[in-house]
């Protein structure tokens, strides 16, 4: 099974959760796991080293990553930057009325600006068919 790493805002994850939902719904029906990091690990801020680390280990595990870039995060960037120089696709995504991300949208293979749930969702089911 191909696997996806969702980079999300970890402050801002319970807002974005019908995101997340959809993507993960989305992935599972073309064979393709999501990986949340935010779901699966918690670092206090004096484990930073360790915290990059092991996220750097799992987007090495994935053959895509997708970021969520509707709330500005740093970390975000990073690992889509991270994922860049390890020769992974990246997908940029936001909704249509946040802020735009020139670094990370311009870095990308594919953008979603979506302006519903709907709309992320016909966006996205369409580029898995035609990738798929």
């Amino acid at each position: 099974m191909q696997r996806a790493y969702l980079a999300i805002s970890f402050s801002h994850r319970p807002v974005l959760e019908p995101v997340v939902s959809v993507i993960r719904e989305l992935m599972n029906g073309f064979g393709i796991e999501l990986f949340v990091f935010t779901d699966h690990y918690f670092f206090a801020a004096e484990q930073e080293k360790d915290m990059m680390k092991q996220a750097f280990k799992e987007i090495d595990g994935c053959e895509l990553l997708i970021a969520e870039c509707s709330e500005k995060a740093i970390g975000v960037g990073i690992e889509a930057g991270y994922a860049l120089g390890r020769g992974k696709q990246v997908w940029y995504i936001r909704q249509e009325n946040s802020p735009h991300s020139t670094t990370v949208s311009g870095a990308a293979h594919k953008s979603f600006i979506y302006c519903d749930i709907d709309d992320l969702t016909s966006q996205m089911r369409k580029e898995l068919h035609i990738t798929g």
